[in-house]
């Protein structure tokens, strides 16, 4: 690791700590003496080791940032390990991965490894997927049977754990098949991730889209664990680290789902006193108006975090890209087909726009700065603030655009403004 003293904390998909874990960070932040406790957590990803390697490549610049740092700090760094998952296709931050394999090559090994062991989902039904991906049948009946059982893999949280999304089933798990599959196709297609070569004819063209349902079901169980995870499982941790370390400052760090976990995080602290004194939220995947005082199209009520900035003790600051094809085009489309619309087309609709695609919505007193600006002190001491990073988070193909180019200085260097840690 390029930075210590550095710890990892590892939670299951109920938010349940590692004791062990637990405890050598809780010791270690008092033995140290740590001031400041900059805490990241990853998006979707299948292993510790990818989890690790993104902290080392985005922790690295802050050792010569913090040279013009104002003396008595002493910074400690902490990696949360939750159990997401990926798809090969998915880009990880500055890492080569393997190109998907279309669907007429049915499920790649490593794919079908992730559904088994994190998803989780039997060995039996995998192969069913895949073998219906590699067969494309031109028959109604297989692609509905494909779509029904990669929607039984959906599984309801553990009793007693709230999924932090009640309210009447998705229509990604109730909606037409075929018109669930005709929209993630052309859906692929806008963002060049398809060519009309090959999306072929009829329905054949259709199992582009069920691969890609297959993928955003994955990616619906991920973002409620995400959720369930910060509130149950962080968010209570945090509690018990002040606690025991009292005066340590925590600064949270998400990327995509990892942005949600950090968010919801603020929903499990315990009353009193935040240690939380800044979070970056880095292309988060999840809503644009989580945090909105009021929803435009439901004045009635505010986002499902509304008002919780008020327990960070300094900035809540959100990094987003316009060239973040992922949110900007699948993400809305997902979380459409995961509303309580019965149809998946529309996606005009602002309503399903992700934070880390265009910012914040709705909220009260939210500026809006470029990164330059950020960089040059223009970070508020308290509140909301949007920070337009295309300028860096800038590159990657289809079909996620540059949703994982997050390891820069400039992005680092902000986390450190944002906790007041350099000036």
């Amino acid at each position: 690791m390029s930075v210590e003293p550095y710890w990892e904390l590892t939670f299951d998909k109920d938010g349940d700590v590692d004791p062990a874990e637990r405890d050598a960070l809780t010791q270690g932040v008092a033995r140290a003496g740590v001031t400041d406790l900059v805490v990241f957590a990853h998006g979707w990803n299948n292993e510790r080791s990818t989890a690790t390697r993104l902290y080392d490549r985005f922790f690295a610049p802050f050792p010569g940032l913090l040279a013009g740092a104002s003396g008595g700090k002493r910074l400690g760094y902490a990696g949360v390990i939750w159990p997401s998952m990926d798809f090969p296709d998915e880009p990880i931050p500055h890492f080569p991965s393997a190109a998907a394999a279309p669907p007429g090559a049915g499920l790649d090994p490593a794919t079908r490894e992730a559904l088994v062991r994190i998803l989780p989902c039997e060995q039996a039904v995998v192969d069913r997927l895949s073998e219906l991906l590699a067969q494309r049948p031109e028959d109604p009946a297989r692609l509905e049977e494909f779509v029904s059982t990669a929607r039984g893999l959906v599984a309801d949280p553990p009793p007693g754990v709230s999924d932090l999304g009640p309210g009447p089933l998705p229509a990604i798990l109730t909606a037409d098949a075929r018109a669930v599959c005709e929209s993630f196709s052309a859906a692929l297609a806008s963002v060049g991730a398809l060519s009309s070569e090959l999306l072929g004819s009829g329905l054949k063209r259709l199992w582009h889209g069920a691969y890609e349902l297959l993928r955003q079901l994955s990616y619906y169980t991920m973002k409620r664990r995400a959720g369930v995870v910060g509130a149950h499982g962080l968010g209570p941790f945090l509690g018990l680290l002040a606690g025991s370390c009292t005066g340590v400052r925590v600064h949270l760090v998400g990327h995509s789902f990892g942005a949600r976990l950090v968010s919801f995080a603020l929903s499990g602290l315990p009353d009193g006193a935040s240690p939380v004194f800044s979070v970056t939220l880095l292309q988060g995947a999840f809503s644009h108006y989580t945090f909105a005082t009021s929803l435009p199209f439901a004045s009635d009520r505010g986002g499902a975090l509304s008002g919780l900035y008020d327990r960070v003790n300094g900035p809540l600051v959100c990094c987003y890209s316009s060239h973040d094809t992922a949110l900007g085009v699948l993400y809305p489309i997902a979380s459409l087909a995961c509303g309580d619309d019965d149809s998946v087309l529309g996606l005009d609709d602002t309503r399903w726009g992700a934070l880390g695609h265009d910012g914040m919505q709705a909220v009260d007193a939210c500026a809006g700065i470029s990164l330059a600006r950020a960089l040059a002190g223009g970070l508020p001491a308290y509140g909301c603030v949007n920070v337009d990073a295309s300028a860096v988070v800038a590159h990657g193909g289809p079909p996620s655009g540059a949703h994982g180019d997050i390891c820069h200085a400039e992005l680092a260097h902000v986390v450190l403004l944002a906790g007041g840690i350099t000036r």
